[in-house]
């Protein structure tokens, strides 16, 4: 079934997460919980507050500063949420990661990362344009565009992978339990199916827009003048600089795009110009979920719940559901 657009109100939910290993993680304005699928059919959970420094440094809340900060505090969360999936997940005690194995493999992906999506297109499109001192804008936008081919066969090559389909099935229960809860509806799977799985939020649009806007950041960078005053020219250097400058440059593009893809675009769904700009990332997202059972959005109302029953706590409110027909 599709989401019905026309007889619902939407109300936006600042309420956000991420797919695990087996489980779902929910991050609200003051907390944030985790739940997920035990070998023996338990749903394990797990909550704890959260405290940013935004808090206590108003400087934090800046455009674009608030992003960069935020991209920092979503890894930080991103890494606690898989540790605790992976304790729980296994089918044995052999199977469960250790804190040592998953640090190590934090670090195998954080350079997977900069390997594939920052270093190898790097270098192809040293092959393919003759200077990037010269011609720099035809450098960047070659550059960006392998980059994003990257992107797309990466995330096709680990959704053949039989437990990455299954998180991203999680990533679709995620996303359908908040769209259900936007629309004022009670947190069970007879409502909660009915919706799809995108989300103008989602991670992997936020992602696309980096991708996006770093093609437009670098374009900017004045590397020819940089390196002349350096006094810099055999291409190896120009290839080293370049990769340095795009590692550097990671947490402004972020904060960039938090602006565009989570402030704009996330206040402003049904803006025309947010449409257009968002559609790419919004189809991307077709790899990067599935659709889930019921079994797996009963683990996203899980820990929904908890985040749900903390904001009222703090708020003194409580949700109300009117639940209407199910188409």
């Amino acid at each position: 079934m599709t989401e019905s657009k026309t007889t619902e109100t939407i109300k936006f939910t600042h309420i956000g997460g991420q797919a695990v290993l087996e489980g779902i993680m929910m991050r609200g304005k003051y907390n944030w919980a985790i739940a997920v699928r035990e070998a023996d059919g338990a749903i394990y959970t797990e909550e704890h507050d959260l405290i940013s420094a935004s808090s206590r440094h108003a400087y934090l809340k800046w455009p674009i500063i608030r992003g960069m900060w935020g991209f920092y505090e979503t890894m930080q969360l991103a890494i606690k949420a898989f540790t605790v999936s992976a304790e729980h997940a296994g089918e044995t005690e052999e199977e469960q990661l250790t804190s040592k194995e998953i640090g190590l493999t934090m670090v195998l992906g954080l350079g997977l990362a900069v390997g594939l999506f920052i270093v190898l297109p790097a270098v192809i499109t040293n092959f393919i344009v003759p200077s990037a001192t010269e011609t720099p804008l035809t450098w960047n936008i070659v550059d960006g565009i392998l980059r994003l081919v990257a992107f797309f066969a990466y995330i096709w090559a680990v959704s053949r992978i039989k437990d990455i389909h299954r998180v991203f099935q999680y990533h679709g229960a995620e996303h359908k339990t908040i769209h259900a809860y936007e629309h004022g509806l009670p947190l069970t799977p007879e409502y909660i199916q009915k919706y799809e799985t995108l989300h103008i939020r989602c991670g992997t649009s936020f992602l696309f827009m980096v991708m996006v806007i770093a093609i437009l950041v670098f374009s900017l960078v004045p590397g020819k003048a940089i390196l002349l005053a350096w006094g810099v020219s055999a291409k190896i250097y120009v290839l080293l600089f370049n990769i340095s400058i795009r590692i550097l440059l990671l947490p402004l593009i972020a904060g960039l795009a938090y602006e565009v893809s989570v402030k704009w675009a996330g206040q402003h769904p049904n803006n025309f110009a947010v449409k257009i700009l968002t559609w790419p990332g919004m189809q991307l997202q077709r790899m990067t979920t599935a659709a889930p059972d019921d079994s797996m959005v009963e683990i996203a109302v899980a820990a929904m719940e908890l985040v749900i029953a903390r904001e009222e706590r703090e708020t003194g409110t409580e949700a109300s559901f009117e639940p209407p027909a199910i188409d």
